[in-house]
């Protein structure tokens, strides 16, 4: 139980630096719309692994797994919260790459609707991220840190399977860079 909390947690510091770029890129999209699609593409394979993890840890909680009853459900708010993110997660990522692979005549409805995602999303996930700041500040950094990482089992393989997310990432990202040119041209 506690290694699925360490590897959410680890996930997640990924995710809030990667979301940071992506959220500093806003500030001057069209010049930097490059930078924007690629951490929005290299974004998916994290945000997969986050929400796996978390649906499992969801999964054995509810499912009776003495360990994760022990430990106990996270706060109501966060409980009523999660979903939510899930789902606005999801519609920001799968409307951005709507938005640079669909045609033109889209454009607008899908701009629209990757906007409208992104407000929703940012209100849940600025409550979500302060709800989990404290776990995860206290779980993430014994996998990484040199002299507490080999006191935690199993800190290598949550590593392996958090760099190979950001890994599969990259080809993602690169796959979809030549869209970008002429997404700005039309």
């Amino acid at each position: 139980m506690e290694a699925n909390a360490r590897l959410t947690a680890s996930t997640a510091v990924v995710l809030l630096v990667l979301l940071a770029i992506e959220g500093l890129t806003i500030l001057r999209i069209r010049g930097l719309l490059s930078v924007h699609v690629f951490v929005g593409m290299l974004l998916i394979p994290p945000v997969m692994l986050k929400v796996g993890s978390t649906t499992y840890r969801f999964a054995r909680y509810y499912l009776g797994s003495p360990a994760y009853r022990r430990r106990g459900p996270p706060p109501p708010t966060l409980r009523l919260l999660g979903p939510f993110v899930v789902v606005t997660t999801v519609g920001v990522l799968a409307s951005g790459v709507a938005l640079l692979l669909a045609p033109v005549r889209y454009r607008s409805e899908l701009l629209f609707l990757h906007k409208a995602a992104f407000v929703l999303w940012f209100f849940a996930m600025a409550i979500h991220v302060l709800g989990h700041l404290a776990d995860t500040a206290r779980l993430a950094p014994r996998d990484w840190i040199a002299r507490t990482r080999r006191d935690v089992a199993g800190a290598g393989v949550r590593q392996w399977a958090v760099v190979s997310a950001v890994a599969l990432g990259i080809p993602l990202a690169l796959a979809v860079m030549s869209h970008v040119g002429p997404w700005l041209a039309a």
